[in-house]
């Protein structure tokens, strides 16, 4: 949407980055979108999500100046091939976290695609590029004093985003919320898991009819790795029906930080022994035990672990 250059802020000694965008035969349409960006990022604050300090106008160039993220994007780490379960745990527990306030905030972000996502030196997430984002219906309703159309909804919301990413609502231009981010979410998470993009064809067409219409092929199948209850979440993410995927991203983020958490407390050289290779593909059809019991399990298969370290030790104290 512009350009970007690394600065310095001269008046407070740090690092930034500074996105410019001309005057020179500006399309109205960037224009809103760079004026989105300063104000969704601007109302939030949030360790993963990019700090924006500052817009303003030096002749016929526009600017943001934001904070300097030292990383990669998750596009280019996924570059290497997919994450262990481990680190991707990690990062899709902060972004979902991440999001989780934006959506607390009324913000949908409408285009969360790995480009979208920096991973600094230190491993931390953050989101950024907020330029397709939009307030909720009710949150402008509020600050507008008007009630938005169905109408009005689809036609700000008309397929805009990117292929591959987009949630069956909004590849077909219809209305989006939170739980348009959600399946975008599921994209990432998918990717992560498997190195591979959730449905990708040949043509951008071919793709958002598979959004549409088709089903990803099986997570287990991809990644034997992935314990139950994360196949689970990703395939909630994807549910084609928005009511079927999460009530609040706000369940999402508690979801994968349970399963984080408890997934670390088991010996790094094994991976967690509860999986179910024989998942439905359609969290419609979907029947098994809560995620809450799963963890429950792993938590206890954690605490075993640890007792067959502790005995060992002992074992070899005593010899």
């Amino acid at each position: 949407m512009g350009e970007v250059y690394r600065a310095r802020d001269t008046r407070l000694g740090r690092e930034v980055a500074i996105k410019t965008l001309s005057d020179d035969g500006l399309d109205p349409t960037r224009l809103r979108r760079f004026e989105a960006e300063a104000r969704s990022a601007s109302a939030l604050s949030h360790p993963g999500i990019v700090t924006i300090y500052e817009i303003g106008r030096e002749a016929a160039t526009r600017f943001l100046v934001m904070e300097l993220v030292d990383g990669r994007t998750l596009r280019d780490v996924l570059h290497a091939g997919p994450l262990s379960l481990r680190r991707t745990l990690d990062v899709a527990a902060q972004l979902a976290d991440a999001l989780a306030r934006a959506h607390e905030e009324g913000i949908v972000h409408r285009d969360l695609k790995p480009e979208n996502v920096m991973v600094t030196r230190d491993g931390f997430a953050k989101i950024l590029d907020f330029g397709l984002a939009r307030e909720g219906a009710r949150d402008r309703s509020r600050r507008t004093g008007k009630n938005a159309t169905v109408t009005e909804e689809i036609l700000e919301g008309a397929v805009v985003g990117t292929a591959g990413y987009m949630s069956p609502e909004q590849a077909s231009g219809q209305a989006v919320d939170f739980r348009s981010d959600q399946f975008a979410f599921g994209a990432l998470l998918f990717e992560m898991l498997t190195g591979r993009r959730a449905f990708l064809r040949p043509t951008r067409a071919e793709t958002l009819a598979a959004i549409i219409r088709e089903e990803p092929e099986p997570l287990p199948a991809l990644c034997p790795r992935a314990p139950a209850p994360l196949v689970w979440i990703v395939e909630r993410c994807f549910a084609k029906v928005p009511e079927e995927r999460y009530a609040s991203t706000r369940d999402l983020a508690r979801d994968l930080k349970s399963l984080r958490d408890h997934c670390s407390q088991i010996d790094s050289g094994a991976e967690p022994a509860l999986r179910l290779d024989a998942l439905s593909r359609s969290p419609r059809r979907r029947r098994g035990p809560g995620i809450a019991a799963v963890l429950a399990a792993l938590a206890a298969s954690a605490f075993v672990l640890g007792e067959a370290h502790a005995r060992r030790r002992r074992g070899r104290s005593f010899a």
